[in-house]
């Protein structure tokens, strides 16, 4: 008798994903003339108050929009609409600022006909400049109308600042006989750096879920996704994950209990991650995405700090873009990831190539190790042999191009 677990995933993944694939929800993303040519206003609406939910940066200039939409998601834990300008982060800019931010939620909910609490603002761009309220209104009008079906595309594009491509996943789950789908669009490129980074994340569901037990979801899978991810050690005082779910699925209730919660978290996992990993290949000049696993770790803790310490290491983010197999920098950077660690049980591979053992180099071909690190995707394996826990970490190269990008930021 065969009792090998399957390894097939308890979800489907979609080819071509939408934000607006689930149930009750529109999207729309509109040029409004805060950047020259590029979209810049983008919407997302649902036809019937979602379940809310959402995470914020941790720097302490945060931007006055993440202020007023955890105002509004605090009211009840419901949001119709959210809005989201780039180009202009809105950030530093003081009262005026959150009284722009304000404007922002009044005019949406006005234009929709719902209260203002319901209604979700964040900006994203460059900061220390006051939005053109005037552009910002006007192209309100214009993105509550276009709102649709197929706004999809338009809006994953009116999020992005010095991206170089759209962020989508979406997945979907049998739950109670019922389809249920999980959505989401995300951007981000530079200044991404746990927890949380100059990135933002939307996701849609129709699942019926509270929103209470929606925020615990999302706070755990963000510490296993969203933080998981860096491209150059900055955090940005704009980001946030926001997630709606409309209930249009009918599903019962989801929450641990629930028979079919793993599947429902496995899709929600599932969709997080893959925004996570977009957002870390597609930073600031990057030609590599970085991917270090730490296995045998005697805490979760402890793989955590030290796959964040090596995928975050400068040194080994450029030794990834020179293909430079110096595997002394990757036990280095898990050295100050985790003081406490015991050297003598380490092993590092590139890879499949093992290059160290017990703390101390092996014999392995140099040219094959370069290899791997000139894949698109690197795979780094830290091997702790000191428990039984293990954390994955993304991130990716660093090139003559990052400088040149933010030497220049604003020029």
């Amino acid at each position: 008798m065969n009792t090998q677990l399957s390894i097939q995933p308890p979800f489907e993944v979609a080819e071509d994903p939408k934000i607006t694939s689930p149930l009750g929800f529109t999207a729309a993303g509109v040029h409004c003339g805060i950047k020259r040519k590029r979209k810049d206003l983008g919407i997302i609406i649902c036809s019937v108050p979602a379940a809310a939910a959402a995470v914020y940066t941790t720097n302490a200039f945060q931007a006055p929009p993440l202020k007023v939409t955890q105002e509004s998601i605090g009211v009840e834990g419901k949001l119709r609409a959210f809005v989201v300008n780039s180009g202009n982060a809105n950030a530093c800019t003081g009262q005026r600022g959150l009284q722009d931010a304000y404007q922002t939620r009044e005019e949406t909910a006005s234009l929709l006909g719902i209260p203002a609490h319901q209604v979700g603002v964040v900006s994203t761009g460059v900061i220390g400049e006051y939005l053109p309220m005037e552009k910002m209104l006007s192209g309100l009008k214009q993105v509550t109308k276009v709102a649709s079906a197929d706004g999809d595309s338009s809006f994953a594009e009116a999020i992005l600042t010095t991206d170089t491509c759209t962020k989508k996943a979406e997945a979907q789950c049998e739950i109670d006989g019922k389809t249920v789908k999980i959505a989401g669009v995300a951007k981000g490129s530079g200044m991404i750096e746990p927890n949380m980074a100059t990135m933002l994340g939307f996701v849609t569901t129709d699942a019926v879920i509270d929103p209470n037990q929606l925020q615990s979801l999302l706070w755990q899978t963000t510490d296993e996704t969203f933080n998981m991810i860096t491209v150059d050690g900055d955090c940005s005082t704009n980001d946030m994950v926001v997630v709606m779910a409309s209930g249009l699925a009918g599903n019962q209730p989801l929450n641990p209990q629930h028979p079919e919660w793993p599947k429902f978290r496995a899709a929600f996992g599932y969709v997080c991650r893959e925004l996570a990993k977009q957002i870390a290949r597609d930073g600031e000049g990057a030609t590599r995405l970085i991917e270090v696993k730490v296995e045998g770790a005697p805490t979760l803790e402890v793989a955590r700090k030290i796959a964040k310490a090596v995928v975050g290491s400068s040194l080994v983010k450029t030794a990834v873009f020179g293909a430079d197999a110096n595997w002394g920098r990757i036990l280095c950077a898990a050295g100050y990831g985790e003081p406490m660690l015991f050297p003598d049980t380490v092993d590092v591979y590139l890879g499949p190539i093992a290059v160290v053992k017990g703390g101390v180099p092996v014999v392995y071909e140099e040219e094959a190790a370069s290899e791997v690190l000139r894949q698109e995707k690197v795979e780094i394996r830290l091997h702790l042999n000191q428990g039984e826990h293990a954390a994955t970490a993304w991130g990716c190269d660093l090139t003559y191009e990052y400088v040149k990008i933010n030497a220049s930021y604003r020029t």
